[in-house]
């Protein structure tokens, strides 16, 4: 083959005709692959830039995920606040309608002074001490008082009777009632002291005091308690994916492949210990038979609410400032997305054109060629 000599007619449209064959490859993988660089070897810079830029888009379309899952994080702890919000407004409903609950205190006399007779009978000369709080309310009760003069004597008591803390009536049958505006945290009478201690009985040489309770507010503690357990359950329940921002548990959040924007939300306790709350039990002076203890667990669970709102609006800044995240990452992949494919993609009407020219341009080169290779046989005609 090395011996046998091309002439140049024929040498140049062979290499004319390789050329097009070659561009005919070029058009119709381009046609075929929507791109017009396919390969480092079309268009090296066109190529690895278009590379680098689906990379980066690649990788914030993972990260995007990742800021979804932890909007979702973040919409679990917002439920679970939304709920603690609910339990807390029953807790302080509750508490209030403690508040506003009246009860009753029954005082009898025993031996030769009993009121238990008749409405007529007397009660031995000393004095009735009532404790509400920290107010103290002394009654001088004459010698042969009558029971509606004990009354009388303890509803003219300044602070005392309708406009007081506590009024005395009686039950049409010799008892003396104490009906309490506030539940009283001790009774003295003479000089014996009853305790803070709901239902004790104290004896003193001349009367027996038995000091009962609001059975009202005995239900509404009971239910007060259990609603502190359903926000401790609550705040327990609202984890999303093993985090839970009401447990202490804190997310971080990655806005780009490098880690150098990055969102990072504290989580809290939002259990009843970590709002500053606790179940009521104990004596009058600890439960909600004490006005005082009422008005603490009041004021606590206002509080509380104060710091539950105050993290929801924290809650939804963080949500926000995610959201907004996630439209400019979805943005961002798009605009990548789109300089890869502008770098590499292939204009088809373009590439329609070349193709139709091409395949016209290599059907001249072969009649060209033929025509050169015909000059050629002309030769054998001289030896025919």
């Amino acid at each position: 083959m090395s011996d046998i000599t091309l002439t140049t007619g024929i040498r140049q449209n062979l290499l004319s005709l390789q050329q097009t064959s070659n561009d005919l490859t070029t058009t119709q993988e381009a046609l075929a692959t929507g791109k017009k660089v396919n390969s480092a070897a079309d268009n090296p810079s066109s190529y690895f830039t278009s590379q680098n830029l689906t990379d980066t888009a690649n990788s914030l379309s993972a990260l995007l995920d990742q800021i979804g899952q932890g909007s979702q994080t973040i919409n679990a702890a917002t439920d679970g606040l939304t709920g603690i919000t609910s339990l807390l407004q029953q807790a302080l409903s509750t508490a209030q309608q403690a508040q506003s609950a009246s009860w009753t205190v029954a005082a009898t006399a025993t031996g030769s002074t009993s009121l238990a007779a008749t409405p007529n009978v007397t009660l031995a000369a000393g004095t009735l001490t009532i404790d509400v709080g920290s107010s103290t309310y002394s009654v001088t009760i004459a010698a042969s008082a009558t029971l509606s003069q004990i009354e009388a004597d303890i509803n003219g008591t300044t602070g005392l009777g309708s406009n007081g803390v506590v009024t005395a009536t009686d039950d049409g049958a010799g008892h003396l009632l104490l009906n309490a505006n506030e539940p009283p945290i001790g009774f003295t009478v003479g000089a014996s002291a009853i305790s803070a201690a709901l239902g004790i009985t104290t004896n003193s040489t001349t009367n027996n005091v038995a000091i009962g309770s609001s059975s009202t507010r005995g239900t509404l503690q009971s239910n007060f308690n259990g609603l502190l357990t359903q926000i401790n359950q609550l705040a327990a329940d609202s984890g999303y994916n093993g985090i839970n921002l009401l447990a202490g548990d804190n997310l971080t959040i990655d806005f780009n492949p490098t880690g150098t924007s990055a969102l990072t939300i504290t989580g809290v306790t939002f259990n009843s210990a970590g709002l500053g709350l606790s179940a009521v039990s104990g004596t009058a002076a600890t439960s909600f038979q004490s006005d005082t203890q009422l008005a603490t667990t009041v004021a606590s669970l206002n509080a509380a609410l104060a710091t539950v709102q105050s993290q929801t609006e924290t809650f939804g800044t963080n949500a926000s400032t995610i959201t907004t995240r996630q439209t400019f990452e979805t943005a961002l992949i798009n605009t990548l997305q789109t300089g890869a494919t502008n770098l590499v993609v292939a204009d088809q009407n373009q590439e329609s054109a070349d193709l139709l020219t091409e395949q016209t341009q290599q059907q001249l080169e072969i009649s060209a060629l033929s025509i050169a290779n015909d000059a050629n046989q002309s030769v054998l005609k001289l030896f025919s």
